[in-house]
């Protein structure tokens, strides 16, 4: 099957399709690295019509964007190419820190245009909010590359509502990439409306919540090195995974009414939150892509999200999505 297209943001507007993917964890994070599966993932999703594509230079360091522009070196056309700056990383590995200075903002584009091997990124996301540099600084740097050519349109991540409001008045904000699922509703209060005020799309990241919604996750099932072992990951841990098992068991049987998976089940429920909102789920596996491709024709009826909200009330979820923070802007 191939799925349909939707478009992100009124004023500056990009059509993806409605379905993305992630990229992040064919080269670090989640396990194993996997590059010639992450290609064929890829190539896999562009025959699907999966074409929005998301990555970033910190993923890597840096190789997760070799690794996508190698997979579409012959597809660029056919590709919506999203990546991201502002996470500084040296090639070790070692975070150095949120960078959002402008002379950072325009190396770090040349940097991702070499890597990436294009002469133009098509969604240009800061990262991450630096809180020393005012936004309109970073984001005026970001219209600069748009009147260069080298990027279409820009996005925000992890940004707070104020924030998004002052960037949009500089130049127009295609789309913000923040976590959203059944398992994070918290922009639901405030960021939401004010991006449907602004007329600007919402891309979810982890909206299988980490892998949590697949159902696939036990405590014993996370292979070594796989960061979600770690503390950093506060809802995988101790009494928080245990109790974030029982809201999937609850997700799962309303999923078997559906002849689905739980994880089909909760990509439905995001793609369901509106014709602006395009989820990346992430994966280096053609299997789990195509079980994600799947949930695209997955129609709910009131009666099946209204039994979601009762399975998994918006603030049912055990821990913080991270364990520090500190790198999420929450300006009031």
């Amino acid at each position: 099957m191939n799925i349909s297209t939707r478009t992100l943001g009124s004023t500056a507007p990009l059509t993806v399709s409605s379905l993305g993917l992630g990229c992040m964890g064919m080269s670090e994070f989640y396990g194993t690295p996997a590059h010639a599966d992450g290609i064929a993932t890829i190539h896999r999703a562009l025959d699907l019509g999966v074409t929005f594509l998301d990555t970033a230079d910190m993923y890597g360091p840096f190789t997760n964007e070799q690794l996508v522009g190698e997979a579409i070196r012959d597809q660029r056309e056919q590709v919506q190419l999203a990546t991201k700056f502002g996470n500084e990383r040296l090639p070790d590995g070692t975070r150095v820190g949120v960078n959002g200075r402008p002379d950072y903002v325009r190396a770090a584009c040349d940097a991702s245009l070499q890597r990436l091997g294009v002469d133009h990124i098509d969604l240009y996301y800061q990262h991450r909010v630096d809180p020393d540099v005012p936004i309109e600084e970073t984001v005026g740097a970001m219209a600069e590359l748009v009147q260069a050519g080298k990027v279409r349109f820009l996005g925000l991540s992890e940004a707070a509502a104020s924030t998004i409001r002052r960037a949009h008045a500089v130049h127009p904000i295609t789309a913000l990439q923040t976590e959203y699922s059944l398992f994070t509703r918290d922009l639901e209060a405030d960021i939401l409306p004010t991006l449907r005020e602004l007329g600007i799309g919402l891309v979810p990241y982890s909206p299988l919540g980490r892998g949590l919604l697949t159902g696939a996750i036990t405590r014993e099932s996370l292979p070594s090195g796989d960061s979600r072992s770690s503390g950093y990951f506060p809802r995988f841990q101790g009494e928080n995974l245990d109790a974030n098992l029982a809201l999937v068991d609850a997700v799962r049987a309303i999923a078997d009414q559906l002849d689905a998976t739980p994880g089909q089940l909760a990509l439905a429920w995001v793609l369901a939150q509106g014709e602006d909102v395009v989820p990346v789920p992430g994966t280096k596996r053609v299997r789990y892509l195509e079980e994600n491709v799947a949930a695209a024709a997955l129609t709910l009826s009131e009666e099946h999200l209204a039994a979601l909200a009762r399975a998994v009330p918006a603030d049912a979820v055990a821990g913080e999505r991270y364990g520090d923070m500190s790198s999420i802007d929450s300006t009031s």
